[in-house]
C-alpha cells in the first residue's frame, strides 16, 4: 500500500469539506450536524435509539523538520483511522447500564522523529507503525445509581488509567494524554495496544473516585505488530500490572473546577535491570500525579478561558528508562469570534535513568575512547516546547497548526543531536 503524503492529505481533505452540501442536500437532518457521514436518511438516529452505535475518526498529521535534527529538511506524514460499534444493553437486553465495545485501529505512514531527528517524544501522534489491529473487545457496567463501575475485556488500559483528556490539545505524542514514562517503563500499555484485563471503579463521595484493576502484560501483543493484531490470545504472558488511582474534582460544576490524579503502578514481571548490571529483577513500579485547574472563565460564556495542566512522574531506579517526567502549560477556549477554537502551549521534560548514562561512559571506556571526547558528554534529559492552535472548522473537522521544539533529541540515543524544529498541521474528522 502507498504512503499517504501531505498532498493526499490537502485532497482528501478538499474532499471531506465538499461531502457536507452533498449530503445535507440529501438528508435534511444531518445527525445534528456532528458527524460527516450524517444520519444516514434517518438509519444512524433509529439505530442509536435501539442502543447500536456506529463511530469513526480520522486523524492526518503532517510534520516537517526546518532546522536541526539529523540535519536535514523534509517532511512526513502518518494517519490513523478508527472505527467501531458500541452496543447499550439496557436498550438492546434490558441490562441497564451495561455496554459492549469493538474498536478497530488502522495507523500508516512515516515517523518524523526516526527518519529526521531520533528523539524518545513522537513529533506525531497518530504514528504506530503500519497495520490494522483490533483495539478493543469489552463490556463495562455501571450500577448502584451510577455510583459503582467494573469493565473486562481485551482493552487499552490507558483508556482508562492516567489519561489526562486536556492534553489533546496538542500534536506530539509526548502530551498525547498519558506521559511516555508509563508505557516506556513497563508493561503499562496506551492505545491502540490492547491487553486482557479488568477493572473496578467506585465514587467515594461527589469529589472522589478510587479506580483499580488488573491488567496481563504482554510483549507479544505489542511487539510483532503484523503477526499479532487479531491474536488476542496469543502466549508470551510475563505478568501482571496492577494500577490505582484517585481522582479528585474539586469545585466540579463550578466556576473554577479542577482534576487532580493521584496514581501508581506495579508490575510482577521479571525483567533485565538498567545499567551495568543486567540481571533480572522483579517488580517495576511508579507513581505520578496529573492536575488541571480552570484558572480563568470570560463573562457570558463559560466555556472561554484558561486552564492549566501539570505532570509529575517517578518511576523506580532499577528498571526505568525514564526515571522522571515533568509537564506544565495551558489551554485557552475561545479565541476572537470564534468560541470553539483554542490555543494551547506546553512543556515537557524527561530525565534518563542515570545508571543508563553510567553504563554507556563505562563502554566507551571499555572501547578505548579518549576520557576527553566529546562522546561522553551525554544529555541526561529530553525537552520539548510545543504551541498549536485548533481551529473548529465544523463539529466534525479540525484543522490544528503546530511548532515544536525539541531540545537535546538524542538523549535517548545516547549521541548529541542539534535540537530541532518542526512545524506542521494535523486534521482530525469524525465520521
Amino acid at each position: 500500500m502507498r504512503t499517504p503524503t501531505p498532498t493526499y492529505l490537502a485532497i482528501a481533505l478538499c474532499t471531506a469539506l465538499s461531502v457536507p452540501a452533498w449530503a445535507q442536500a440529501q438528508d435534511s437532518n444531518r445527525y445534528d450536524g456532528k458527524t460527516l457521514t450524517g444520519d444516514w436518511g434517518g438509519t444512524r438516529t433509529a439505530l442509536d435509539e435501539q442502543g447500536i452505535r456506529f463511530r469513526g475518526d480520522y486523524v492526518g498529521e503532517a510534520m516537517g523538520v526546518v532546522d536541526g535534527g539529523y540535519g536535514r529538511t523534509g517532511a512526513r506524514y502518518a494517519q490513523q483511522v478508527r472505527v467501531g460499534i458500541d452496543l447499550d444493553m439496557g436498550r438492546l437486553a434490558g441490562w441497564d447500564g451495561g455496554a459492549f465495545h469493538v474498536t478497530l485501529n488502522d495507523r500508516r505512514g512515516n515517523s518524523t522523529s526516526a527518519d529526521l531527528v531520533g528523539n524518545r517524544f513522537p513529533i506525531q501522534e497518530a504514528y504506530g507503525g503500519q497495520y490494522t489491529r483490533l483495539t478493543e473487545a469489552s463490556y463495562d457496567q455501571t450500577f448502584n445509581a451510577g455510583q459503582s463501575y467494573f469493565k473486562l475485556g481485551y482493552y487499552a488500559m490507558g483508556n482508562q488509567f492516567g489519561v489526562h483528556s486536556l492534553l489533546t490539545h496538542f500534536v506530539n505524542a509526548a502530551f498525547c494524554a498519558h506521559p511516555l514514562a508509563m508505557s516506556g517503563n513497563s508493561g503499562w500499555y496506551n492505545y491502540p495496544t490492547a491487553r486482557w484485563g479488568g477493572e473496578v471503579a467506585q465514587q467515594i463521595s461527589p469529589a472522589v473516585n478510587v479506580r483499580t484493576g488488573w491488567f496481563q502484560v504482554n510483549p507479544n501483543l505489542g511487539g510483532n505488530i503484523e503477526r499479532n493484531a487479531f491474536r488476542p490470545f496469543v502466549s508470551g504472558t510475563t505478568g501482571s500490572l496492577i494500577p490505582l488511582e484517585v481522582t479528585w474534582t474539586p469545585a466540579k460544576g463550578g466556576t473554577y473546577p479542577g482534576v487532580y490524579k493521584f496514581g501508581g503502578y506495579y508490575d510482577t514481571s521479571r525483567v533485565a535491570q538498567r545499567g551495568l548490571d543486567t540481571s533480572p529483577t522483579t517488580g517495576r513500579h511508579g507513581a505520578y500525579v496529573l492536575a488541571e485547574q480552570r484558572l480563568t472563565r470570560e463573562a457570558g460564556d463559560p466555556q472561554r478561558g484558561l486552564t492549566a495542566f501539570a505532570q509529575y512522574m517517578v518511576s523506580d531506579t532499577d528498571t526505568a528508562q525514564i526515571r522522571r517526567w515533568y509537564a506544565l502549560g495551558g489551554v485557552y477556549q475561545g479565541i476572537g469570534a470564534r468560541a470553539q477554537d483554542s490555543i494551547a502551549l506546553g512543556y515537557v521534560g524527561a530525565d534518563i535513568n542515570r545508571r543508563l548514562v553510567g553504563a554507556r561512559r563505562a563502554n566507551l571506556a571499555d572501547m578505548g575512547v579518549p576520557l576527553d571526547s566529546p562522546l561522553y558528554q551525554l544529555s541526561q534529559a529530553e525537552e520539548l516546547f510545543e504551541l498549536s492552535y485548533s481551529i473548529q472548522v465544523n463539529p466534525w473537522l479540525m484543522i490544528r497548526p503546530d511548532v515544536q521544539y525539541i531540545v537535546n533529541p538524542g538523549t535517548f540515543a545516547y549521541t548529541r543531536t542539534d535540537n530541532a524544529w518542526a512545524l506542521g498541521v494535523q486534521a482530525k474528522v469524525t465520521f
